[in-house]
């Protein structure tokens, strides 16, 4: 039984395109703890973009690297599956980041070996403890904001996606694939910051904390925006290339009548 449902070609392409999909959501989660300086990693001084009063640079969560793919992967399993097989990897996918957090959480509240406090003081990280905590441990809203900006961005994309092929038909990938990627990652940017900073910092204050004003979140939504903007501009002629590798694998019968089946689905 396992043999045959692994030998049919769609369902293997689907256990694959999913698995990535969701390895791609949760590697993204973890390493976004990390702000980096994407001037300073290109070799660049910070830009300093004046918006709103505000002096931004790119300084970007690390998981920027990763979420284009998922958008991405998004793309095509909506192209060959249809909006229920990217609603079910969603939610799937949801699941398990929301899982992962809670087994995090768990791994924090163990005691720690007293040696494993010390053991990578000589690599200048005086207690292990604290920057496992640090880089596992990150705060309910920024979870709550992350898990309600991939789920809506999801539903968002299929439906923008849909609509654009319908009236498009077969034509024009470029356009249903990055056009409902660049409406997706628009409410994705300001969603997660809205929930994780702009709330999250008036909930949590204590008086003295930093508490976002709603001209820092716009800025810093419109720089990451811009990020995101490019990066799926960028990543287009990407489409195209796993498009061809995909039609070449299913053939281009099986592939088609994938296709149509995926625009009958409601």
């Amino acid at each position: 039984m396992i043999h045959t449902i692994i030998k049919s070609k769609p369902t293997r392409l689907f256990l694959i395109l999913g698995g990535f999909f969701i390895a791609n959501a949760l590697i993204a989660e973890i390493i976004g703890v990390k702000i980096f300086s994407l001037e300073k990693t290109l070799g660049f001084s910070p830009l300093n973009i004046h918006i709103l009063g505000n002096d931004l640079s790119f300084n970007l969560t690390a998981g920027v690297l990763l979420w284009p793919v998922v958008f991405i992967m998004t793309d095509i399993i909506n192209e060959y599956y249809g909006p229920k097989g990217v609603r079910f990897l969603s939610m799937l996918t949801a699941g398990l980041i929301a899982f992962a957090f809670i087994i995090f959480y768990g791994a924090m509240k163990l005691t720690p070996a007293d040696f494993f406090i010390t053991s990578k003081q000589g690599s200048g990280v005086p207690d292990m403890e604290k920057a496992y905590n640090s880089v596992l441990g990150q705060g309910g809203f920024i979870i709550i904001g992350s898990l309600t900006a991939f789920i809506l961005g999801q539903l968002i994309d299929v439906f923008v996606f849909h609509k654009i092929k319908k009236m498009t038909g077969e034509k024009n990938i470029w356009l249903r694939a990055t056009g409902s990627t660049l409406i997706s990652q628009f409410i994705d940017s300001f969603v997660v910051l809205f929930i994780a900073f702009y709330v999250g910092t008036r909930v949590n204050s204590t008086g003295t904390d930093f508490v976002w004003p709603f001209d820092l979140f716009i800025a810093v939504g419109v720089v990451n925006y811009i990020y995101k903007f490019g990066i799926a501009i960028l990543m287009t002629p990407v489409i195209y290339i796993i498009h061809g590798i995909i039609e070449k694998y299913l053939g281009h019968e099986k592939a088609g009548e994938m296709k149509r089946a995926a625009m009958g689905e409601r």
